[in-house]
């Protein structure tokens, strides 16, 4: 009998093969990305250009994300049936087809349904691209994988703002959806050749009560939340009709999934029993916390530098750009870190500078130096670097290979609800602050001051004020974030794909 050998150290370096599968990947997520941030500065435009008001001109944000959330439960379905190549290729397909609609959009009930179709789209983009990504690299190098795969959705909320207002302003609005064009072109002829067919023949039965229970659900509580913040601009509550009917029916259906698919004999639309595992549950607890105060507070920058500070939307993009460099220092090395490490000793110190890079807004008003504020959304973008992707790496290389299209999808359903509910709790809080200034206004900013009027000083220090409250309910947030973080794991996690493997080597050795 001889003695196994040694177990060799997992190889967390990325190859050439498994950059080349990142690339398709990320270009898929900047197209999905970066077109709910570029659409979001367009807002204006298509109140003038279409003839609408700013409830209808915000259907083209809304239609988008309920669409979304609708095909988001799908995905791991759709993977298993299809494989990943050919569902990544319908959508961007789907994508660019919405895409091109909507630049041809006269009205904007057109637009709306047109921003739907994308939303069909992108909403498996995401999902399965993690899948493919995940699947490519392997368990022992998903940290360095996902952190790659964090650079668009870090950096879209930055360079979105401010492609969108160059567009707009050289060109058209039309090109906001048309530039999607050419990426996407160059996404699915790379995809077709870089990807393989991965179907396996299997052909599971679809879970049609979990599918008409979790869409509908969804999208109806989705939508619910999304209504807070104008509902809260509009009646001075957001304790309407719009807001509660909705969400609280989707809430009701919701509810009805999860029991549904806890005693469910058969295979459910989405696996909540994956929840067993330890290391997934407090990664999405954590990732609950996070990006409900992350996003939400991300839709207060544009807005402080626009209307308090009377920059352009273009400009208000270009003084993001610090958060953006501090998540490119930081994001790769706390990948390999956490492949190597484990994601606790990598997120806890990033949630305490983003702490830091918060709570700082807290005391930033109308005269602070533009350099003090640039300094803090450094800090900020560092923590958010060591921060979201080790978290979801943490949750996916603690699954085997057949739980990862359910663990992916997961993971989606939670990052799109998370992030409407944090983007209609901050917009709650900054419309409630707003109105109790002097300004009684429930948007602020030079355009929405009365036309041949100068806005006194004191209007914009009480309106940078009312911008204090939303901010610190955000550092609060983060700093709770750092309750379920505490508990994830600060040692290299031992995937199940590498147990299993080294126990195969074992038996061998020993017969």
């Amino acid at each position: 009998m001889t003695a196994p050998a040694a177990a060799k150290a997992p190889d967390t370096k990325l190859d050439k093969k498994v950059l080349t599968v990142a690339g398709v990947v990320v270009l898929g997520s900047i197209m999905s990305i970066l077109d709910i941030t570029v659409v979001s500065v367009a807002q204006d435009t298509f109140q003038d250009k279409l003839h609408t008001d700013q409830a209808g001109a915000a259907w083209s944000m809304t239609a988008y994300t309920l669409a979304l959330a609708t095909v988001i439960p799908l995905a791991s379905w759709a993977a298993t049936r299809f494989g990943t190549k050919k569902v990544y290729l319908t959508s961007i397909v789907l994508f660019l087809i919405g895409s091109v609609l909507c630049a041809t959009a006269t009205s904007i009930g057109e637009l709306v349904a047109f921003r739907a179709v994308q939303g069909l789209g992108g909403g498996l983009l995401m999902p399965v691209g993690m899948m493919i990504l995940t699947k490519a690299a392997g368990p022992e190098r998903v940290g360095s994988v996902m952190a790659v795969l964090g650079i668009p959705m870090l950096l879209g909320p930055i360079c979105g703002p401010i492609l969108g207002g160059w567009l707009i302003q050289i060109a058209s609005w039309h090109w906001v959806f048309l530039i999607n064009v050419p990426v996407g072109l160059i996404a699915l002829v790379y995809a077709w050749f870089v990807l393989k067919d991965d179907a396996t023949g299997e052909k599971p039965t679809i879970d049609f009560l979990g599918l008409l229970l979790l869409s509908p659900g969804l999208a109806l509580f989705l939508y619910g939340v999304s209504s807070a913040g104008e509902e809260q601009m509009k009646h001075g509550t957001f304790l309407t009709g719009k807001v509660l009917i909705p969400a609280l029916i989707g809430l009701g259906m919701m509810i009805a999934f999860v029991v549904h698919a806890l005693t469910t004999r058969r295979k459910p639309l989405l696996d909540l029993r994956l929840f067993r595992n330890r290391t997934l549950a407090v990664a999405v607890m954590t990732m609950v916390i996070f990006l409900i105060a992350f996003f939400g507070s991300s839709l207060l920058y544009p807005q402080f530098f626009i209307g308090v500070r009377g920059e352009t939307t273009l400009m208000a993009g270009l003084m993001l750009a610090p958060q953006g460099l501090g998540a490119m220092l930081t994001m790769p090395v706390a990948g390999r870190l956490t492949d190597k490490l484990g994601p606790g000793k990598i997120v806890l110190p990033g949630l305490v500078l983003i702490i830091l890079g918060v709570a700082s807004w807290t005391q930033i008003d109308s005269t602070t130096p533009y350099w003090m504020i640039a300094c803090a959304l450094l800090v900020q973008g560092m923590g958010m670097g060591m921060t979201m992707m080790p978290i979801m790496s943490s949750a996916l290389a603690s699954l085997r290979n057949k739980e990862v299209p359910d663990g992916s999808t997961l993971m989606n359903v939670v990052q799109q609800s998370s992030t409407s509910i944090g983007t209609a709790i901050i917009s709650v809080l900054l419309f409630t602050a707003l109105a109790k200034t002097h300004t009684g206004m429930g948007a602020i900013g030079y355009s929405r001051h009365p036309v041949g009027e100068k806005p006194p000083a004191s209007w914009f220090a009480d309106a940078a004020q009312a911008f204090h409250t939303p901010f610190t309910v955000a550092a609060v947030l983060v700093c709770l974030t750092l309750i379920p973080a505490f508990f994830l794991p600060r040692k290299k996690i031992e995937s199940p794909l590498v147990e299993e493997d080294m126990e195969q080597t074992h038996h061998v050795a020993v017969h």
